[in-house]
């Protein structure tokens, strides 16, 4: 995305992708409103929700330990798209790319693994990296390390990182799905476990929240067990547990949240889960991320035209845009401690916190979380040019 906007306004980008394609199974694939606005800004909204496969879910329904139900609604929210789109990411980035393909200062090498930072005098100078054919170099007046909860830009930058211990690990499977079963996501809660079920059309794409470090005890009970477990806390899809029949259907996501103290060097800025790793909690990861490309782009595309980008610009980049994933990861760190780990840890029924228990009550508290999850707490437009304003420059 930010490769897509540079280019847009006249910047010459490179981008480098470890893998030879974007298929990944159970990457984070939802597209919440805010994300939809951004598209809508540079005209790609309309396109991007026809061309591509996708499920759009306006309700997110909670069974709480107690059996209390909640609903969240995003029929209220003040946007143009009151939905979530589950969009396979694999396809938003093929479309995203072949967007930015249209300008010629754009180019996207597959198949090259960033192993080294170049630097000329302390400043990151550009970057080192492998491919099938061997090793190459691309010097850069900016390198951003967009690369991930395991970034390597990051690690080599030696940036200051701190980190959080969320109290789970998820395993993502999938079911199939029938049009008898509904739309809604849904999430379970119940002393011991906790499912969400995300509507994939043709399937279920299922997330069973385990304790953190579990993975290899929930396997060692066997498969009959885990889907018993499945079963048990989904019992109106009971039957389809029999689908899962080896273990590589099932996927481990460590869960991991961290943040960079300082997202930058001279030179070197990181952005995304390489910045900030997200809890996948609320499957606002992909969101956070984009709010951070576009907010980058609206900073630093002028200063890299001018060839004048200074740490100054890569600082406010920092400042902008830190608050919110604070305020982000908080949110997601107060429903991990206080709901997720005594649910996970329970044996038997578990009390909903008071707090809770107030936002289910009021109707205009019940909607803060929803507009917090859809929207995020700043909401950036794209201010980058595109190409007839360029000209028009």
């Amino acid at each position: 995305m930010l490769g897509f906007l540079l280019a847009r306004a006249g910047v010459t980008v490179v981008v480098l992708e470890k893998h030879a394609d974007f298929l990944r199974d159970f990457r984070g694939d939802t597209i919440h409103p805010s994300t939809l606005e951004i598209l809508d800004n540079v005209g790609l909204a309309d396109r991007f929700l026809r061309e591509l496969p996708h499920s759009e879910v306006s309700q997110l329904q909670v069974r709480l330990p107690d059996g209390t139900r909640m609903r969240l609604d995003f029929d209220h929210l003040p946007s143009r798209f009151r939905f979530v789109a589950f969009v396979p990411q694999w396809d938003f980035l093929e479309f995203i790319t072949a967007e930015a393909a249209r300008y010629p200062n754009f180019t996207l090498i597959r198949e090259a693994e960033v192993i080294d930072l170049l630097e000329d005098d302390g400043r990151v100078a550009g970057v080192r990296f492998q491919t099938p054919t061997g090793h190459d170099e691309i010097r850069a007046d900016l390198t951003v390390g967009a690369d991930g909860r395991t970034s390597r830009v990051r690690e080599v930058a030696g940036l200051p990182l701190t980190e959080t211990s969320p109290p789970m690990d998820v395993l993502w499977f999938r079911v199939s799905r029938r049009e008898a079963d509904g739309d809604a996501i849904e999430l379970r809660l119940q002393p011991g476990h906790f499912f969400a079920l995300i509507n994939r059309r043709e399937y279920w794409q299922v997330a069973y929240v385990i304790p953190k470090g579990a993975n290899d005890a929930v396997r060692a009970r066997g498969l009959d067990a885990f889907r018993a477990t499945f079963a048990d806390g989904i019992p109106e899809l009971a039957e389809r547990a029999a689908e899962i029949t080896d273990w590589d259907q099932v996927k481990l996501l460590t869960v991991r949240a961290d943040r960079l103290r300082r997202w930058y060097r001279p030179g070197v800025l990181c952005l995304g889960d390489a910045a900030h790793a997200m809890s996948p909690i609320a499957g606002v990861g992909i969101n956070v991320a984009i709010q951070d490309a576009v907010e980058a782009a609206n900073l630093l595309w002028k200063p890299l035209r001018e060839g004048s980008a200074r740490v100054g610009h890569l600082a406010r980049v920092q400042r902008r845009r830190e608050l919110a994933v604070w305020l982000i990861q908080g949110f997601q760190g107060l429903l991990q401690e206080n709901v997720l780990r005594p649910t996970l840890g329970a044996e038997d029924r578990v009390a909903v916190p008071k707090v809770l228990q107030l936002a289910l009550g009021l109707p205009v508290l019940r909607e803060l979380p929803t507009r917090f999850v859809a929207l995020g707490v700043r909401r950036p437009h794209v201010r980058t040019p595109g190409p007839q304003a360029l000209e028009r420059h």
